[in-house]
This record gives C-alpha cells, structure tokens and sequence, in this order.
C-alpha cells in the first residue's frame, strides 16, 4: 500500500516554521506537526506518514534519541535530521544510526521539497528518465540490426545492450526488458554468421585488423602492467558473462579505479580451450604441438587444464625475455578460500604474478541443470546477475582483492567465457564417438538437423585446433540452442531446458571484460584507457594507459604503443607452420 502523500515535522519552534509548511502545503504535502518527541510518537501510532523531519535540539528527548523508536512504531518511514547544531559530532551521531538525510537550519523551503521529493519520488523520477532514455536510444539499437558490424561495433554494441540490460532489471521495467531481449535474440543470429566468416580470418592473417583474442591476454593486458609495476594479481573468474560483470563492478570501485576493455573468446567458448589459450598465449594446435602429453582428448576437460601454472609460466618467460615469478592457485569453493587468504599475503609481497582461477561461476552453471534448488534460484539472466552479486559480496575473489587495495598491488581481472540460457534443442546426427558436449561437438560425420542452429567447421586447423583424425569435424551452436540426439530427444530437452551452456557462439559467450583494477591510492595521476576502437596499438586494438614507472621485470612500457613482445603467435606466423601441427 502506497504511503500517503504527508509529512510530519516534530520541531519545538513549529510556529516559526509557518513559512515552510505552508509551502509544502502548496506542493500538494499534507503537514502535520509535533512541539513534542511523545506527541511524534503518538501520532506515528495512529497513521503513517511520507517522511518525518526531525529536530534534534529540543526539550526533554532529543532528536537522535527518539529515532530507535520512530524506527520501531514504522521501520521503513524516511527520517530527515533538521537542526542548528554543526557540530561535526552531532552529524556523525546521526550518520551513524543512518538517518535518510541531514540539513542544517536555517533552511529554504526548497531545501526541504528537494530532499523529500528524492526520498519519496526518487525510484520513481529515476525509473520515468530511464525509461524514456530507453525507449529513445532503442530506436537507434533497433536500427542497426542487420547492418554491417565490425569488431569493435560489436563489442560497443553488445556491451551497450548488456548494460541496458542489468538497469532495466534493476528498475523493475519488465515490458523494456522484454523489448531489450527480443533485439539480442535477434543479434544471435547475425553474430553467428559474422563469426563464422571472419574467425578463420583473423587466425590466417593475424596481424590484420582484429580483436584481442584469448591468446592476447598475456601480451596486451597482463606484461605491460607487470612491466610497469613489477607485480600483479591475475585473477580470471570462469564463466563470467558481461552483464554479470556490470552486475559487479559497483562492489569493486569503492576500492579501485577500473578501466575496463573487452576481447573475444576463441572457439569453441570452453575453458579446456579458452582458458589455456590465455595462459599459454597459444592456440590448442600450438599447445598439443609443444606439449603432447599435456593435450589430451576433448572430451577429457579436467586433464586438458591441468598445466596451467607451467603455461603461464612458459609464456611469460617469453614475452618478458626473462623467468618471471608466478604463483598459481585455482579455488573451486570456500573451503579452499581460506588455505588461499592465508597464503595471499606472501604472494602479494613478491614479484612476478599471482594467477589465481575461481570456478564458482562455472560450477554454479553446470550444477544447475543437475540440481532443482539451483534451477530456481537461478531462474533466468536476472537472478543468475543476483546470484552472482551475493556470491561476490563474500567470496574469496573479493577478500583477495581486499587484500590487493590493502598491500597497493594493481589486479588484473577477466573470464575465459561467457554462458548463454538455452531454451532451443538443436538435433544433430553423430556417430557414437561424438563429444557429449552440449553446446559444441568433435566427431565424425557430425551434422546438424538445421544448418543455422550451428555453425560447421570442417577444417578444425583452420579455427587453431588439432586435427583429431580424418572425417572429425565440429559444430558450433548458434543462437540459444542446445544439441540432442532424435534417439534420447524428450530426455535432453528435460534435463538441458533452461540451462546455462557454453561453448558455442554467441554474444554472451564470446565478448568478455578485462579490467584493470588500481588500488584507488594509486590512482591519481595516470592517463585513462584507449578503447577498442581508439588510438594506438596496431588495428586500434584496446590498450592501457601507464605512467613510466620502475619494475623489478623489465624497462616499462606504455600501453599507448604497441607492446615490445607481441603474441608469439604473430611472430611465428603460425598458420604457415601448420603442417606440424
């Protein structure tokens, strides 16, 4: 039930204040008065009220003492502090015990209409302009739909429309979201095809105009802050999507100064190939052709992500030109957490880099289609946000970047992929020695019912992946499809419906964040980011902007430039080099 329209203002000099109420009045507020702390009390018993303000000086009970009980007789009734005194005590007292607003008489009418307006109509002004803003910048999303995107419009373009996304959540705008939703299913489609044609291309011609892929991680993002600082935190979440990341990252700025960019996963978007692809800084080709035994099966995830620590280690030395130290740790859940936050401390304290991978996100989406409480209370894209955010708020990534502020060391965050929410069974015909993979499969003959539910890849080298035999191929699922088999339809469609997957391609999946995180003591003084689209670097490509400082790694480098050891990929020209591959 809607609070009326009235105030009651308890002040022991009401009469003086004749002026004010009668201004309120003419703003449509119905004003009650009180001389009294006992005669506020007793009015509060009898009816509710918009919003009280409330004299701290007055005889008998003070302002700030009869707040405990204004808060026990209406718990949700804002309070306004209005008083003489500007003693600083005083406002701490009432900052304290989280009075709604303090004002310092003498007071302008208008004072006191702007701040009960913004109590009472805040939510609702704030919602109204978000909305129109919406509905006026939807006509040009809407518009380009269908147009010809390069990277970096699609990177603007779906960070956009996930941002979008999360304040219209926020401000409870079902009907705008729904509008919001229809544009990026719509997008799905478009994405795919334009992946499918240009992926193959950036991997031939590397040093074209492209995005930072997975394997740029290392280069672009990580070596120049660790040559401008010495040492950093690397802390890559599995499975964070974009408007997950957004959901978060008001929980971060209190404590660091973010500049954030964006890259593209490599495909398929799993974290046996994405991943190693950022701590390697090569491709899963590359990977099995130097390390075999370290590259096993595709469908043997936990064995193809097992040497981690020695690819970062590997790749570093390379791109550095010298061993740099690192420390590696990956925390399934809170019980590993606390090993972590006691070992973090004499991590942070060295050179080199701290890589530390959290998998919650990841394990929370797989379980969900195995567990019917996690299937409610992660419904859809809004309360896996929610989910994600009271996950954060006490996890062991937010106590290690506690730890980071504390100690001044700069963190470098990003995921390997995203997830999309699969509503769409896709059915595909295998042989038996297909990958059980819902969104992405390796196999021999393998093809798709509909031709647009994934995208086909026949030569699996040319998307930087070993050969796997001849006949394999794989397909990529596009859209928010899920595959299955004619034979065990019903089933799939049962268990998968409403799941969270990954690997196949889509905005959600491949388009990620990476933020650079400076502790807010650190801060001033240095140059802000050059975007995707912007200045420096070859193709334009994101880089960040560094003061020259000492490192205990190498001369530092600028971000405004391109870095002094590009990809070894680029260098070596890999995709001449396939047949040994």
């Amino acid at each position: 039930m809607p609070r009326p329209k009235s105030i009651l203002w308890v002040d022991d000099e009401i009469e003086a204040l004749a002026p004010h109420r009668r201004f309120l009045e003419t703003q449509g507020f119905t004003v009650a008065s009180a001389a009294h702390g006992d005669d506020a009390l007793a009015m509060l018993r009898r009816q509710p009220y918009s919003v009280v303000l409330l004299d701290e000086q007055m005889p008998g009970r003070r302002g700030l003492e009869l707040l405990p009980e204004i808060r026990a007789i209406d718990a949700g009734v804002p309070v306004v502090m209005v008083t003489q005194s500007e003693d600083d005590g005083t406002l701490r007292d009432a900052i304290g015990v989280e009075v709604d607003d303090y004002l310092v008489k003498p007071v302008h009418p208008r004072q006191i209409l702007s701040v009960v307006t913004r109590l009472l109509e805040g939510d609702r002004i704030r919602q109204q302009r978000l909305a129109r803003d919406f509905v006026a910048r939807f006509r040009e999303l809407e518009g380009r739909r269908g147009s010809a995107l390069a990277w970096r419009e699609w990177i603007e373009f779906v960070v956009e429309l996930s941002r979008w996304e999360v304040r219209l959540a926020a401000a409870n705008e079902p009907g705008l979201s729904e509008a919001l939703h229809a544009l990026q299913t719509s997008l799905r489609k478009d994405f795919a095809g334009y992946i499918a044609r240009q992926y193959p291309r950036w991997l031939a011609s590397p040093e074209g105009d492209r995005p930072p892929l997975s394997v740029d991680v290392g280069a672009e993002f990580l070596v120049p802050v660790l040559k401008n600082q010495g040492r950093v935190l690397f802390i890559v979440v599995d499975c964070l999507r974009l408007d997950q990341w957004h959901a978060l990252r008001d929980l971060v700025t209190p404590l660091f100064d973010v500049e954030e960019s964006h890259y593209y996963s490599i495909l398929p978007t799993a974290t046996p190939f994405a991943r190693n692809a950022i701590f390697s800084g090569l491709f899963p080709m590359e990977i099995a052709a130097r390390h075999p035994d370290w590259w096993g099966q595709a469908s043997d995830e936990e064995s193809l992500n097992a040497h981690e620590a020695e690819l970062l280690t590997e790749q570093l030395r390379e791109l550095v030109g010298t061993p740099v130290p690192v420390r590696y740790e990956k925390l399934f859940g809170s019980a590993d957490g606390g090993e972590l936050l006691r070992r973090l401390p004499a991590h942070l304290a060295q050179d080199g880099v701290t890589a530390l991978v959290f998998n919650f996100i990841d394990q929370l989406t797989h379980g969900r289609s195995e567990s019917a409480i996690l299937y409610e209370v992660a419904r859809d894209d809004a309360a896996l946000r929610s989910l994600t955010r009271t996950w954060f708020e006490r996890s062991p990534v937010r106590a290690a970047l506690l730890e980071a502020e504390r100690r001044g060391v700069t963190v470098l965050l990003t995921t390997d992929h995203g997830s999309i929410h699969c509503e769409t069974p896709a059915t595909v015909y295998a042989k038996r020695d297909a990958t059980a993979n819902l969104r992405y499969k390796f196999g021999e003959d393998l093809r798709s019912e509909d031709p647009e539910a994934a995208i086909a890849v026949e030569d699996l080298k040319s998307f930087g992946l070993p050969g796997m035999g001849l006949g394999v191929r794989l397909l990529l699922a596009a859209g928010d499809r899920f595959f299955v088999y004619p034979t065990k339809l019903r089933e799939y469609q049962a268990r998968y419906r409403g799941s969270f997957l990954h690997g196949g391609v889509t905005p959600e999946e491949v388009i990620l964040p990476v933020a650079l995180l400076t502790p807010r003591s650190r801060a001033a003084g240095r140059a802000g980011p050059v975007g995707p689209g912007g200045p420096g670097g070859r193709g334009g490509r994101a880089r960040w902007a560094a003061a020259p400082a000492s490192s205990a790694c190498s001369a530092p480098t600028g971000f405004s430039s391109p870095p002094t050891s590009p990809p070894r990929w680029w260098r070596r020209s890999w995709m001449g080099r396939r047949s040994c591959c």
